[in-house]
């Protein structure tokens, strides 16, 4: 599972696809309708959230927006109703990690992405994330 940190317009077309989904699978375990995936690190800054389910249906909105900008048909019935989210702090080296993470996956299943990307030195966050000064998150799973 991965929810980027980064802003969906980043993502290529299978980028997005599966950030949907996984964002689902989230909402799914932030709501206790299911029983995997409940530890999955991921989930560390939504539950921290005031409220974690206002946080993912938020999330999934942007993600929504995005995929109809592109044409794409994402049910956006599956999003739970939420109100206003409260901003989750993410810290810049999550960011750059991610950054680093996308383009890595770019160069392989999306060179034309991946030549556009090569150009952006400070990718945009998701809405949903305030970022500030910081490594990497301590749940990421960093290469040394």
């Amino acid at each position: 599972m991965r929810l980027w940190t980064l802003h969906p317009r980043h993502l290529d077309a299978r980028g997005l696809v599966a950030l949907w989904r996984e964002a689902l699978l989230a909402q799914a375990v932030l709501g206790g309708k299911t029983r995997g995936y409940t530890r999955h690190p991921q989930l560390i800054r939504f539950r921290s959230a005031a409220s974690p389910m206002n946080a993912i249906a938020f999330y999934l909105r942007v993600v929504h927006a995005e995929a109809e900008a592109r044409g794409y048909s994402f049910d956006k019935t599956k999003i739970a109703s939420g109100g206003r989210a409260a901003r989750i702090v993410v810290t810049r080296g999550q960011l750059d990690y991610e950054w680093a993470h996308l383009k890595a996956k770019l160069r392989s299943r999306a060179p034309s992405l991946f030549e556009s990307a090569k150009r952006i030195s400070r990718p945009d966050a998701h809405p949903l994330f305030h970022i500030v000064p910081g490594a990497a998150e301590q749940w990421e799973k960093t290469k040394p």
